[in-house]
């Protein structure tokens, strides 16, 4: 009896594992389907603000504009229709407020019922006009009107774009080459920054340290693992910041250097436990033997024990890689969050879970903006998936060779 009970409840358990395993497995499938569903509606979104539309006058060759050439009109930066294939002529931007400073209240009309009219006589009396209207006030029936198409948001100008503009009006920019470059940039430099130190602790507590310092040792590195990140920002922010300031007379200190340094003090506990534990794995039968065909203790451990544990030391750095490019808080409170192409260390730069994490809970639901924050998420999904079998892959060499 007690052996069919016993048999019960491995059952029981047994399915209990089973249900929890695939419980999490259509959890975490149901929520890639949904960032991805979430993401990719930003290509059915318009490139004009969404309600709105551009109306120019009827005799105006100019057929399409892109969504870069409608923000550099608004911003003054284009002011000839020649400029973008129409006849030569000023360029005269009107936004939708301004025609309460042209009319007044008894002119519009009870409740604007004259509104849409009196928008139409602006743009038939300015022959150069591009006016950005909502579309339940556009005079569509004023033959002197014409309304320009608009288009969906195209992968190209978000995949292309070199603009991350996401509120701007009238045609928000959400190119983002400069975030992906930011993300890069100072992931990569962390990681640049913390291998040496990295590395040299994980030899150190493999090979040299007896086995009392490393019992004290180890701990107090994984311990590093498990301040909050936000800790470290702050830590960043008081100490770090202010010093390159300083010491490189910079006009501020919130730069991609400062991101790496926080980020490579975050990437050590990887870095060291992973590394350390591919060297201790080393057999002793390839230590006794370099040692006894006369190598030294140094050159064994770099001539014998780091080649054998390569793979164990890239899976450290791979890993590291992903644990910067995910990282936040920390990144958002010292690289400056400039939305800019990077051309050094020393410029402020923003990441992709930086933008994601500052702008969120500004994102009108279901809008254009929240969408392309999704995309985001879809990018660094990729990215960190892509870390993720990279490390698995090498680290299956490693224990492949160990055989």
């Amino acid at each position: 009896m007690r052996k069919l009970f016993g048999r019960i409840g491995e059952r029981a358990a047994e399915g209990l594992f089973a249900l929890c395993g695939s419980m999490t497995s259509i959890m975490i499938l149901l929520i890639v389907v949904f960032l991805f569903r979430e993401g990719l509606g930003l290509f059915r979104s318009p490139e004009i603000e969404n309600g709105y539309a551009l109306c120019i006058h009827a005799s105006n060759p100019v057929e399409r504009l892109s969504p870069q050439s409608v923000k550099s009109v608004f911003d003054g930066e284009i002011t000839d229709w020649q400029e973008l294939g129409g006849k030569n002529g000023e360029i005269m931007p009107f936004r939708f407020d301004e025609i309460f400073s042209l009319y007044s209240e008894e002119e519009l009309g009870a409740d604007y019922s004259l509104l849409s009219v009196k928008l139409g006589e602006v743009i038939e009396r300015n022959r150069g006009i591009i006016a950005f209207l909502p579309e339940q006030y556009l005079p569509s029936n004023n033959m002197s009107v014409r309304i320009l198409p608009v288009e969906n948001i195209a992968p190209s100008d978000f995949f292309g774009g070199t603009e991350w503009m996401p509120t701007v009006t009238p045609a928000p920019q959400f190119g983002v080459i400069p975030l992906v470059l930011g993300t890069l940039l100072v992931s990569i430099f962390a990681i640049l920054i913390a291998l040496p130190p990295g590395l040299g602790v994980a030899i150190y507590m493999s090979e040299l340290a007896d086995e009392r310092v490393r019992k004290l040792l180890k701990p107090a590195i994984e311990l590093l693992a498990g301040i909050p990140s936000v800790v470290y920002g702050f830590f960043g922010l008081a100490v770090i910041v202010p010093l390159i300031r300083k010491i490189l007379h910079l006009p501020v200190g919130e730069t991609a250097l400062a991101g790496s340094l926080i980020l490579a003090v975050m990437a050590l506990p990887t870095i060291i436990t992973i590394a350390e534990d591919a060297m201790r794995n080393t057999p002793k039968a390839m230590r006794e033997a370099s040692l006894a065909l006369g190598a030294t203790h140094w050159q064994t451990i770099y001539r014998v024990i780091i080649p054998y544990a390569a793979s164990g030391i890239s899976a450290a750095v791979v890993l590291g890689i992903g644990r910067a490019i995910g990282e936040t808080m920390a990144v958002l409170m010292v690289t400056g969050n400039a939305a800019v192409i990077p051309h050094s260390l020393f410029e402020s730069v923003r990441t992709i879970p930086a933008t994601i994490a500052a702008e969120l809970g500004e994102a009108p639901s279901g809008g254009t903006h929240y969408r392309s924050l999704f995309l985001l998420g879809c990018i660094l999904f990729v990215i960190t998936l892509t870390v993720s079998v990279s490390a698995e892959i090498i680290s299956k060499k490693r224990h492949d060779s160990g055989q």
